[in-house]
């Protein structure tokens, strides 16, 4: 499961970086961005709840 979350992650920054850096594809920027504190903040509750 921790393997599938940092994919996405790993993923999702590709994204918000390849987003900045061509100015035409901001919004892929923000997709991006969204999409990778969305995962980190499910990826982060669902380690806290296996450790309880």
């Amino acid at each position: 499961m921790v393997g599938i979350i940092v994919l996405l992650l790993v993923i999702w920054l590709v994204f918000a970086i390849l987003g900045v850096v061509i100015k035409g594809l901001l919004w892929l920027a923000v997709i991006g961005i969204v999409l990778f504190v969305g995962t980190a903040a499910i990826g982060w509750i669902r380690r806290n709840s296996i450790n309880k």
